[in-house]
């Protein structure tokens, strides 16, 4: 089996979708940009599955470091664009770095470590990438329009990439996530959680094993790409 690389693997989801990856009897690769205790655990329990693990600190915005990492991973095969970072500010109150923060991250991170992956897939003939998204790129969440917005945008990159790339054999999904316990979430309080979980048909929050199962589901299905996969506990049907 070749390579996966996960960006954003220190934890939370992407920490999930490492371990996925691992058991399923895959070498891991992924990248962090801070938390060194995270990545070191999240190392060791890729190692515990069997399977080679490798950790790089990577500015996934930064295209000079996206280029560096992505010259370090032989037999790359899969590529999933996780790392993502968060904003709770109304409209008016968002400044143009925090904006354009979001988006360096949320976006060009992704389509930097698309376009780094292109040429390493065409040499092997295949290959796959899939996409973190939000459901609240679908539907928008009110004091949240940054990172709404750049959901969105993530998700249109996905479809995009799908049609151009899947002549060359290249497959490019994305997982949409609803309220997943995370420390992204950990800023609601007992309430704001029940109030919302009240709204979702399974009545509760997802784990981040979950997404990581239908990434992995994903990136083992060969006769899907453009798919735009709902991980929400039927909330946004």
């Amino acid at each position: 089996m070749g390579m996966v690389l996960v960006t954003g693997g220190s934890r939370g989801i992407g920490r999930a979708i490492c371990l996925a990856f691992a058991r399923s009897g895959r070498d891991v690769a992924f990248c962090f940009t801070k938390d060194e205790k995270g990545a070191a655990q999240t190392a060791r329990l890729i190692e515990s599955c069997g399977v080679g693990a490798l950790s790089v600190r990577c500015d996934v915005s930064d295209e000079a470091s996206v280029s560096e990492l992505f010259s370090g991973l032989p037999g790359l095969e899969i590529v999933v664009n996780n790392a993502g970072i968060a904003l709770f500010k109304e409209i008016q109150y968002t400044t143009y770095e925090e904006w354009t923060r979001i988006f360096s991250v949320n976006v060009t991170g992704a389509f930097l470590c698309t376009r780094a992956a292109i040429p390493v897939f065409l040499r092997r003939g295949n290959g796959c990438i899939v996409n973190v998204s939000s459901v609240w790129g679908e539907v928008g969440a009110s004091c949240e329009a940054a990172y709404s917005a750049s959901k969105a945008a993530l998700i249109g990159l996905t479809k995009a990439a799908a049609k151009e790339l899947a002549p060359a054999g290249i497959r490019v999904n994305c997982v949409s996530c609803g309220m997943i316990a995370t420390s992204m979430n950990a800023r609601l309080t007992k309430s704001e959680a029940d109030r919302f979980v009240s709204g979702v048909p399974v009545g509760r929050v997802g784990q981040p094993e979950e997404v990581a199962a239908a990434v992995l589901f994903l990136a083992q299905h060969r006769y899907m790409t453009g798919e735009v996969l709902r991980v929400d506990g039927g909330g946004f049907m």
